[in-house]
């Protein structure tokens, strides 16, 4: 025994000379807080992942769960989380002992006339044989691949939610951008129905010798300036249109015929909540792509434990059970009963470096995760930084853009008043209200940029302000 256990010392001895890397841990500076995006005006509750829901509109929640039901990286994602929790099962099997049996019946013949020859050279051989073999986790190593292998399907999970995430701020931006199209649309259609009577009124005036040639001239410019918006904008529509059912993983098909439904208009839109001032900025910790990273480098670090078992021995334990008989009518007799037990303890002396190579690119692996992981933690800064900014900027531009909207709807009504006085030209009419009507343009626009800076921020905080709990691994095996 203890000429035994000297010797398993020394097996173990043998497996320090092999190099093991010093795997290197993060702990990122987070500030205290978010600045907020607006003064705060009262928290609603919401529902993280439902957070579209805040809009008010059906329309846009029923085509965000098409496009979550049906688009083809969303499917693609719930197929590799199936994939995952296949290997997860795999992994897991490995931590428990396997057990077969096997039948089997022969019949064989020898020569007669051979050095040694035998009464009967033809034989029978029937055998039935269970068996059964566990390889002990000593150092851990199949624990670690199991726990890797849960990292991966976590890391799959969350990678879902990342498509998720993006598909429905995607859908909702198209949506927003639709809305607007349509508004712009209806204002350029009302603005030439004005453009056509006013060239109407010149031309008139032109043929009843009340004035000149120019007038006229220039109305019909302008209306040919409003029909050319008009012809661009319905393009840009048609195309937003095809965008948006692309996103939610309609068939050619339905590309040309199903187009996406209408909701609300876009100044009827329910604007969620800003941000309230002092939230912890721990929330960023709950965006999907932080915890897959998360979960990447934990399945790296797992793997490297993994690697680093195999510098020690392995203890396996067999064991089989049967019977073996000429006869099949003795099969199952006791003299026919074979059995054996045994242990086994593999230890590798030598190898050329493969298992030292392997740690170290294990190590490497773990090394790109971490970096990858913090570099997702600065940029998910950045990104909720800019959304933040976007979200104040896009508020001021159109709350300016409505007191500039205001000012040149009086504006062209005074030059209208001037020249139907005499005061000045129809130039002056016509300059008013291509401001108005590019003025009135950019509030829309304004509008769409506001409400897409909402989403964006959502997105970028991975959803409202209470935070969600982690997914946990369903099916799969403890």
């Amino acid at each position: 025994m203890n000429k035994t256990l000297i010797a398993l010392l020394g097996l173990i001895a043998l497996s320090g000379c092999i190099t093991v890397p010093t795997l290197r841990h993060t702990s990122p500076e987070l500030p205290t807080a978010w600045p907020s995006s607006s003064p705060p005006q009262g928290e609603r509750e919401q529902r993280l992942n439902d957070w579209w829901t805040l809009y008010d509109d059906p329309v846009l929640t029923r085509l965000i769960d098409e496009a979550l039901a049906h688009n083809g990286d969303m499917l693609a994602a719930a197929a590799r989380i199936e994939e995952a929790r296949a290997a997860l099962g795999y992994a897991d099997a490995d931590r428990s002992p396997s057990a077969q049996i096997a039948a089997g019946a022969a019949r064989n013949r020898v020569t007669g006339v051979g050095s040694f020859p035998i009464p009967n050279p033809a034989n029978n051989d029937f055998i039935i044989n269970a068996q059964a073999s566990y390889e002990v986790d000593l150092w851990g190593r199949y624990r670690e691949a199991s726990a890797a292998a849960r990292a991966d399907l976590l890391a799959s999970d969350y990678g879902r939610a990342v498509v998720r995430s993006s598909l429905s701020g995607s859908v909702a931006q198209a949506y927003f951008q639709i809305a607007a199209l349509d508004a712009a649309l209806a204002l350029t259609q009302d603005t030439l129905r004005n453009r056509r009577e006013a060239t109407d009124l010149q031309r008139q005036r032109f043929e009843g010798g009340l004035s000149s040639e120019l007038p006229l001239r220039q109305a019909e410019a302008e209306t040919a300036a409003v029909e050319s918006a008009q012809s661009d904008l319905t393009r840009q529509l048609r195309q937003q249109e095809t965008a948006l059912a692309v996103l939610l993983g309609r068939s050619p098909r339905g590309l040309v015929e199903d187009l996406p439904d209408r909701g609300k208009s876009l100044d009827t839109l329910t604007l969620p909540p800003a941000i309230p001032a002092g939230l912890p900025s721990e929330l960023l910790a709950r965006r999907p792509d932080v915890r897959q990273a998360e979960q990447r480098l934990a399945g790296a670090e797992a793997r490297v434990l993994v690697t680093k078992s195999a510098i020690y021995p392995n203890l396996s334990l067999t064991a089989n059970l049967g019977t073996e008989s000429k006869s099949l009518s003795n099969l199952f007799s006791g003299p026919a009963a074979i059995w054996g037990v045994g242990a086994s303890l593999v230890q590798t002396l030598y190898n050329a470096g493969r298992t030292e190579a392997a740690l170290q690119g294990d190590a490497a692996r773990q090394e790109q995760a971490l970096l990858a992981y913090e570099q997702t933690l600065r940029l998910g800064f950045k990104e909720v930084l800019d959304a933040l900014a976007s979200a104040r900027q896009a508020r001021e531009a159109e709350e300016a853009e409505s007191r500039r909207g205001a000012a040149l709807a009086r504006a062209a009504e005074l030059a209208g008043l001037r020249y139907q006085n005499g005061v000045s030209s129809y130039l002056e009419v016509l300059d008013a209200q291509r401001s108005l009507y590019q003025a009135q343009q950019n509030r829309i626009d304004a509008r769409r940029a506001r409400l897409a800076a909402s989403a964006a921020l959502f997105k970028s905080l991975g959803g409202g302000w209470q935070p969600a709990p982690a997914p946990s691994p369903s099916g799969g095996h403890g």
